[in-house]
C-alpha cells in the first residue's frame, strides 16, 4: 500500500507572544513569586519557553486571601444574570483568540495543533457558554430551592489538557458564585496564564479569578489551606488518594477525577474500519495522555485476526512530528519523565510475554517521542492490562460472549470509561448496564459536550463535571 508524504503545513509561532518570564496572577494583578522559579519547555525541541514563578505557601495565603475578600464582596452577592456576563464575554474572546490559544497549547503540552485547534480550544469555549446560561438558573437545576456558592474553590488541574480542565474546573465555579484559586500542572502553565490575561480583558473582577504555578508543593498548600471551601483535583490516582486523605475531617467539598484504564469492547457484528479509526482515536489522541483513553481493546475472537491486520495497516499511516504541523496525528510527550515511564512499562509488557508492533514511523531527533504500540498475547494478569500506562500503547486482549467481555472490561480498579461496538442496540444497552464505568460510548470515543457530565467509580474517582451534574459540586444545596 502507497502512503501520500505530505508536504509540510506549520501553523505560525508568530501569533503567541511568549514572555520571558512570568510570575503569579494574584486579586487581578500580576505578582513575583517568592519561591525559586522553573522553566517550562516545548517538550517537541527541548527548547526552553519561558521561566515561570513558583509560589510558596505565603503566596498561596495571599490568592486565597484575595478570593475570599472578591467572594464576600463582589461576586457572591453578584445576582447571577450579571456573572453570566462576564462568563459569555470570557467565552467570546476564547473564540476570538483561538489560534493563539491553541499555538500555544500545542508549544507547551506538545499535542498535534489540529486537535488543539479543533478539540481543545472550542470545547474551552463551550463549556463558558454552556455554564454562563446557568449562572441565572441555578434554583431549575433540581439540586434544590435555592442553592448557594460554597465559597473559594481550590482547583489542581494536569498537563494533559491543560486549558481544557481549566474550563472544565472554573466555569461552573464561577457560575454558581464562588471564587478560584488555581494551579496548573507544572510542565504546561502557559495556556493558564493567557488565561489570566483573559480574565483581565473581559474585567473580571479582582479576586474572583487567581492562578498559580508551582510544583506538587503548591497544590498541597492549596489543598489544605484552611480557607478553601471546596477542592477539585484531576491527575493521578495516587496524589488523589492523598488529597483525599488529607481533605477528610474537614468541612471541605471534594471532586476527584483520577486515572483509568478503559476497555474499548468490538463485537464481531461492529463496522469494523469504522471501529479501528475508533481505536486509534481512544488510545492516539493525544499521545495517549488520556485519563479515559481506550487503552484494552477487547476483540470478539472470531474478527481478532481480521481487526488486528486493519489496525496495523492504520497504524502505518499515522504521521508522528511537529505538533505545529497541521498533518501531525501523534505529537510529542509530554515530559522526559513520562516518557520513561511509558518505556519503562512497554518493557516490561516484553518481558511479560506480550508481542509488540510499533508503528513503522521516524521520530525526531530532539524532544521526547514515543511511537505508537500495540501488545497483542496479552492477559489480564500482566501489568500493562492493569496499570495505566498513560501514553501511546494498546493492550489487545480477545473474548468470546457477552458476558466475557463484561468480566474483563470490569476487572480493573478503576471506572472512568468505556467504548461498545456493534450493530445492536440491545447489545449496547445490555453492555452499558453491566459496566462499571462512569462514561459509555457507543460506536464512538472520546465525545465529550459541555452539556454531558464526566467521572468515574472506583479508582477513578468521585464526583461528576460537566452538564447540570457539574453545577452540584460547586452548590451548598
Amino acid at each position: 500500500m502507497s502512503i501520500f508524504e505530505y508536504a509540510p503545513a506549520p501553523e505560525s509561532r508568530d501569533i503567541v507572544d511568549i514572555k520571558p518570564s512570568y510570575g503569579l496572577f494574584v486579586n487581578g494583578e500580576w505578582t513575583d513569586g517568592k519561591g525559586e522559579a522553573f522553566k517550562t519547555i516545548n517538550p517537541a525541541t527541548e527548547e526552553t519557553l519561558a521561566e515561570v514563578a513558583c509560589a510558596t505557601d505565603a503566596d498561596v495565603d495571599a490568592a486565597v486571601a484575595a478570593a475570599r475578600a472578591a467572594y464576600d464582596k463582589v461576586w457572591g452577592p453578584m445576582p447571577g444574570r450579571e456573572r453570566a456576563k462576564y462568563l459569555y464575554r470570557i467565552a467570546r474572546i476564547i473564540q476570538e483568540r483561538g489560534r493563539e490559544l491553541a499555538v500555544l497549547e500545542s508549544l507547551d503540552n506538545g499535542k498535534p495543533i489540529r486537535e488543539s485547534r479543533d478539540v481543545d480550544i472550542p470545547l474551552v469555549a463551550a463549556h463558558f457558554f454552556y455554564y454562563a446560561g446557568w449562572a441565572d438558573k441555578l434554583g431549575y437545576a433540581g439540586l434544590g430551592p435555592n442553592p448557594r456558592p460554597l465559597g473559594v474553590a481550590g482547583q489542581v488541574i494536569p498537563w494533559n489538557f491543560p486549558l481544557l480542565m481549566l474550563a472544565w474546573k472554573i466555569a461552573p465555579a464561577l457560575a454558581c458564585g464562588n471564587t478560584v484559586v488555581l494551579k496548573p500542572a507544572e510542565t504546561t502553565p502557559l495556556t493558564a496564564l493567557l488565561f489570566a490575561e483573559i480574565c483581565r480583558q473581559a474585567d473580571l473582577p479582582p479576586g474572583v479569578v487567581n492562578i498559580l504555578t508551582g510544583a506538587g508543593e503548591t497544590g498541597a498548600a492549596l489543598v489544605n489551606h484552611p480557607d478553601v471551601n471546596k477542592v477539585a483535583f484531576t491527575g493521578s490516582t495516587e496524589v488523589g488518594r492523598r488529597i483525599a486523605e488529607s481533605v477528610a475531617g474537614t468541612r471541605k467539598k471534594l471532586t476527584l477525577e483520577l486515572g483509568g484504564k478503559a476497555a474499548n469492547i468490538v463485537f464481531d457484528d461492529a463496522a469494523i474500519d469504522q471501529a479501528v479509526e475508533g481505536v486509534v482515536n481512544g488510545i492516539f489522541f493525544n499521545q495517549g495522555h488520556v485519563c479515559c483513553a481506550g487503552s484494552r481493546l477487547l476483540l470478539q475472537e472470531s474478527v481478532a485476526e481480521d481487526f488486528l491486520a486493519r489496525l496495523r495497516r492504520r497504524m502505518g499511516t499515522l504521521r508522528v512530528g511537529d505538533p505545529l504541523d497541521k498533518n501531525t496525528d501523534v505529537g510529542a510527550i509530554n515530559s522526559a519523565e513520562q516518557l520513561e515511564r511509558i518505556r519503562a512499562l512497554s518493557e516490561i509488557g516484553e518481558a511479560e510475554g506480550g508481542e509488540r508492533y510499533t508503528a513503522p514511523c521516524e521520530l525526531p531527533e530532539r524532544g521526547f517521542w514515543f511511537a505508537p504500540t500495540i501488545f497483542t498475547g496479552v492477559s489480564q494478569s500482566h501489568r500493562i492490562a492493569r496499570e495505566e500506562i498513560f501514553g501511546p500503547v494498546l493492550s489487545v486482549l480477545t473474548f468470546r460472549t457477552p458476558e466475557e467481555a463484561v468480566a474483563k472490561a470490569n476487572n480493573t480498579p478503576y471506572g472512568l470509561s468505556a467504548g461498545v461496538w456493534t450493530e445492536k442496540g440491545s447489545r449496547i444497552l445490555w453492555m452499558a448496564d453491566r459496566l462499571r464505568a462512569g462514561v459509555v460510548w457507543a460506536n464512538t470515543f472520546n465525545k465529550f459536550d459541555p452539556t454531558s457530565p464526566f467521572g468515574g467509580y472506583k479508582e477513578s474517582g468521585y464526583g461528576r463535571e460537566g452538564g447540570r451534574h457539574g453545577l452540584e459540586a460547586y452548590l451548598d444545596v
